[in-house]
């Protein structure tokens, strides 16, 4: 069993299960008595979740022929019209990739190509999805959209989680201090000390099991759950201390 922590400022004792909560209140000495510092430390921490930023789908287009002009130009053909509506529809050419493979077996010759693209905008895949699916024809396959997150998002999603697990920090501490009649004073180190980032794929699958098999289920946007843990220590000033 652990034993209450003990805490003395000024003559005054508290106990209590502060540390267990993160907090620990501690004198600092300084070059003289007249110049002793209360130092307080707490621990904050925070949740932060984000959905994904993009999307990502592919476009592909499969032929054989028996001639290798044949082929290629009946892949080419349909490749163009995939990018061109793409272009119709506002998505600028840095944010599309084509790869194309050419082999042959016996007398045939097999084309392959698959335009990815990448949207921000989920409405606008959507749209542009429904009207590749309803304009081409079965030699070119429409894969399922693949949401992700971008490198920049996870950056702030991770910077978002520190940033409330300080102000978490700096609220506990203030309430603390009022309780022990002192005034926080500004912060003398701050320190991440864990951070950790999950998906909710695991969730989402163990719901999908629990519902219907036989309806149709849309595609879920995932979700990066990001959480920060910091210790952070503040200087403590005396109320009933006189200025001079």
């Amino acid at each position: 069993m652990n034993s209450p922590t003990r805490v003395f400022i000024g003559g005054r004792e508290f106990a209590g299960n502060e540390r267990q909560q993160g907090l620990e209140v501690r004198t600092v000495d300084l070059q003289s008595p007249s110049n002793r510092v209360f130092e307080i430390q707490v621990t904050g921490t925070a949740e932060v979740c984000s959905l994904a930023d993009r999307v990502s789908v592919r476009v592909s287009v499969g032929n054989s022929k028996e001639s290798v002009n044949e082929v290629t130009n009946s892949v080419i053909r349909r490749v163009e019209y995939i990018l061109q509506s793409l272009r119709q529809h506002g998505i600028k050419d840095e944010d599309t990739s084509v790869r194309r493979f050419l082999h042959r077996e016996a007398d045939l010759y097999h084309m392959a190509a698959e335009v990815l693209v990448t949207f921000s905008d989920f409405e606008k895949m959507e749209q542009i999805r429904s009207i590749l699916l309803e304009k081409l024809d079965k030699s070119v396959c429409v894969g399922a959209p693949q949401f992700y997150h971008s490198p920049g998002c996870l950056s702030e999603l991770r910077k978002q989680a520190c940033v409330s697990a300080v102000k978490n920090a700096q609220q506990k501490a203030s309430e603390v201090s009022q309780l022990l009649g002192q005034s926080l004073g500004p912060p003398l180190l701050v320190k991440e000390e864990e951070t950790r980032e999950w998906g909710n794929e695991d969730k989402e699958e163990g719901d999908r099991g629990n519902g219907a098999a036989h309806l149709c289920q849309l595609p879920c946007t995932p979700a990066i759950h990001a959480s920060s843990r910091v210790s952070v220590s503040f200087s403590l000033r005396d109320r009933s201390r006189k200025k001079v």
